[in-house]
């Protein structure tokens, strides 16, 4: 007979009236612990006093309380009761959908779900990933919430929701690239991504004409589950691994980015006249006699802004941003269109560019090239020389580039005075101090994080390693950029009739989750660093404030990359959310068509609006943002691993007795994290390399402490190192504190070992060991269960 319903209603929304807090969140524990231990058992089925058995319940009211449990995981669609007075898990087809999100495979024992618009991460332990990889998107089934440190490398440990995968929706990419290991019996390609933790099998017969040691491009035929490898066959053979071009390609590939353009795109890039028609010029604003120049990087092949400068009066200036038009080439149907919208964004590796746009486009016909007329979207502002903005214009013109400077030659005009347009650069520079520092008064944060640059030879291999200064010139075109991209976004809204604003893709930064950040205030609180976060307004102030502080000191490159990671991340969507970090209001991307195919976008709205063209539907905008904003991601990825292939690469060439200076980045149960001050590079220090006493960790201190010593190694600390194995494939690099031996050479010690991923291909079971029958034990309870055996979910 079934149990009577005793508590009449537990569900949160109307029980938290009356219950505690603390009462609320025991329950919705227990019911997930509960369902949990369903799911993995959902070959049996139990009475409800199996289940009391199982989790160790002796009270009556407490077992009230699991039978009520029970049934309203019955009423949830998530257990079956049977006839004969048990209870069992629905099937996995007929279960509710859970939460859908991207697996972040951190580790090889767990990984985390992230799911877009929630600010947490989904925590899921390995055995309930349910063979799911890095990168696919799945469906999730939250479970409880986890009050324990499941970061590694200096997270504070606050409260997780843990989960289980119940669908693998999507694959991120059935074409994996790796490393083959050619047997007699078989074949093995071990994959270049970290988080990548399973080898794929090849038979001997199918490796085709790859040689032991090749990089390779294998598609995954057949997924692992419990029972079975990843099996695969040979797509590509890149060449020899180590080779310069294979492993930038590689990188491309591992990341699912293209190299080559299609025949049919770059067939239809060239029959784009060369020369600008005259009906063309016609319909635009001319402004080829005012003076025009650009300022890039004095490497750069492609110029896609520009600013001109005229003087209406002694107070007054006139400034244009002109952006290349990409639009009036690029359009809606053509493939050149379909292979923007499918990259969405260049790439920049350490040696290379990757384009969105082909040659003919990116580095001519939309490259504002000095003494050439080109085709141009402006953004045109009058400005008094106080910086308040009197007038702005916005349209299609026709531009002519009188000077290209590079930033160091600019920077010399600057500082001299003297050279090609003094006047108006000064003019430009003070203005734009103007609007820096104005910016910096209404809450922006001032991020400048360093970006790491290589001195190449000719086969790409790394002569030197340095930071790319920045200087008044650098943000003299910035603050313009961001002029131009702000006003573009309010002027759009501005166009708006009625109630229904205008759809507009927008670059949306949203304020950063309260408990990130105040685990991270916490965290710098430890290094003497004061930040308020109790209050928003204050936040972006006390943040500048304690950055100021780090300036030129060795943790400061740390502390600012632990900012920028407590935000939240910046992306393109439709929805007007502003943007945080700047601290404006509306803010769009505009003034980069060449290589972000955002900015596309917000060229063909605004010239819509322009022509007074009514609100347009805003979904096929939301969802090509979202694109967008993943190829960024992925190009993001792509570019940060080919610079750590260079600085391990660079490493590897240097004397193995030369000590270097560094900072220690993270601590773990594993080891110490150091970066190398003099050239950014990470590596770490295992414990079994601190051969001088058994370290523990000490999480919520961020340090180690040795038993015997009691030497600390903390988060921050200065220290000498050496390098001890540099292992390429991985990207990873291991050293050793200075005027130290390294520890002996151990299974976890052995050159290039990941002790989360290096653990060798599985063994095959023989079908006799496989499947023992046993019941395996959700999270919560201490008893046995009934007369089968029962197995703890891993927590």
């Amino acid at each position: 007979m079934r149990e009577k319903k005793i508590v009449k209603n537990l569900q949160p929304e109307k029980r938290e009236a009356s219950a505690p807090h603390h009462i609320v969140s025991y329950i919705d524990n227990l019911k997930a612990d509960i369902a949990a231990f369903f799911d993995l058992n959902a070959e049996h089925a139990f009475r409800p006093f199996d289940v009391h058995d199982h989790f160790g319940v002796h009270d009556k009211k407490v077992r009230v309380l699991f039978n009520e449990i029970l049934h309203e995981l019955e009423q949830d669609g998530r257990l079956i009761y049977n006839k004969n007075g048990t209870y069992a898990s629905v099937p996995e087809k007929a279960k509710p959908h859970g939460l859908t999100g991207r697996v972040d495979r951190v580790n090889k024992g767990f990984a985390f779900v992230i799911i877009e618009g929630r600010e947490d991460d989904i925590y899921v332990d390995l055995e309930l990933l349910n063979g799911a990889w890095d990168g696919d998107i799945v469906q999730i089934q939250p479970l409880s919430k986890n009050t324990r440190n499941l970061r590694s490398r200096g997270d504070s440990g606050r409260n997780r929701t843990e989960g289980r995968v119940t669908e693998i929706v999507e694959r991120s990419n059935a074409e994996i690239v790796g490393v083959i290991e050619i047997n007699p019996r078989f074949a093995v390609v071990q994959p270049d991504s970290k988080k990548l933790y399973d080898p794929i099998f090849l038979e001997p017969d199918e490796v085709g004409e790859a040689r032991h040691g090749d990089k390779v491009i294998v598609k995954v035929k057949e997924w692992p589950t419990r029972r079975s490898q990843a099996e695969g066959e040979i797509v590509s053979v890149l060449g020899k691994a180590g080779n310069n071009d294979v492993e930038m390609h590689a990188i491309l590939a591992e990341f699912g980015l293209p190299y080559h353009f299609p025949e049919i795109v770059e067939a239809e890039a060239q029959k784009i006249p060369d020369k600008i028609a005259k009906k063309d010029i016609a319909k635009r604003r001319d402004i080829r006699d005012v003076l025009t120049f650009t300022i890039d990087p004095v490497d750069a092949k492609d110029f896609d802004d520009a600013l001109s400068v005229r003087y209406l009066d002694e107070d007054v200036v006139e400034v244009g941003v002109h952006i290349a038009d990409v639009s009036h080439y690029v359009l809606p149907g053509t493939e050149l269109e379909k292979e923007a919208f499918r990259r969405a964004t260049s790439v920049y590796l350490v040696d290379r560019t990757v384009p969105m746009l082909p040659e003919k486009l990116s580095n001519n016909l939309c490259s504002l090239r000095p003494h050439e007329d080109r085709l141009a979207f402006s953004a045109i502002f009058e400005i008094t020389s106080k910086g308040k903005l009197l007038k702005e214009w916005f349209g299609r013109t026709i531009i002519h580039s009188d000077r290209r400077f590079s930033y160091e030659e600019a920077q010399a005009v600057l500082d001299s005075g003297e050279g090609d347009f003094p006047k108006e650069l000064d003019t430009l520079n003070k203005l734009a101090k103007l609007f820096r520092k104005e910016r910096f008064k209404k809450g922006a944060i001032n991020f400048e994080t360093p970006e790491v640059r290589f001195r190449l030879d000719p086969e790409g291999r790394p002569l030197g390693i340095y930071t790319k200064e920045r200087h008044d010139s650098n943000k003299l075109i910035e603050e313009f950029m961001l002029l131009a991209n702000k006003r573009v976004a309010e002027y759009v809204y501005s166009l708006s009739k009625g109630e229904n604003k205008n759809t507009m893709v927008y670059r949306i930064h949203e304020a950063p989750d309260p408990d990130r950040l105040q685990t991270f205030a916490n965290f710098v609180a430890k290094l003497g660093l004061k930040l308020e976060v109790e209050e928003e307004g204050k936040i972006a102030k006390s943040m500048n404030a304690m950055l100021a502080k780090v300036e030129g000191k060795p943790e400061q490159n740390l502390i600012e990359s632990l900012a920028v990671r407590t935000m939240a991340k910046a992306r393109y969507s439709t929805a007007d959310l502003g943007h945080f970090g700047l601290a404006f209001t509306r803010y769009s991307h505009f003034t980069s068509p060449i290589r972000r195919y955002p900015d596309v976008m917000a060229h063909r709205l605004l010239q819509h609006y322009l022509d007074g063209g009514a609100n347009v539907d805003s979904e096929q905008y939301e969802l090509a943002s979202k694109h967008s904003s993943e190829r960024e991601r992925l190009a993001a990825e792509a570019e940060r691993a080919s610079i750590k292939y260079k600085q391990v690469e660079y490493m590897s060439m240097m004397d193995p007795e030369k000590e270097f200076d560094g900072i220690i980045t993270g601590v773990t149960e594993f080891g110490i994290f150091v970066e190398i001050t003099e050239t950014a590079s990470e590596g770490l220090i295992r414990m079994t390399d601190l051969g001088d006493d058994y370290y523990e960790l000490e999480k919520d201190n961020y340090r180690i402490i040795g038993q015997r010593t009691k030497k600390i190694y903390a988060f921050g600390d200065a220290v000498k190192v050496k390098v001890k194995e540099t292992n390429l494939a991985r990207r990873s690099m291991d050293l050793y504190l200075a005027g130290t031996k390294p520890g002996r050479r151990s299974e976890f010690s052995r050159p290039g070992f990941d002790r989360e991923r290096d653990r060798g291909p599985r063994e095959r079971k023989p079908k006799e060991a496989r499947g023992s029958g046993r019941v395996k034990r959700g999270a919560g309870g201490t008893g046995g269960g009934s007369s089968a055996k029962v197995k703890r979910r891993r927590r």
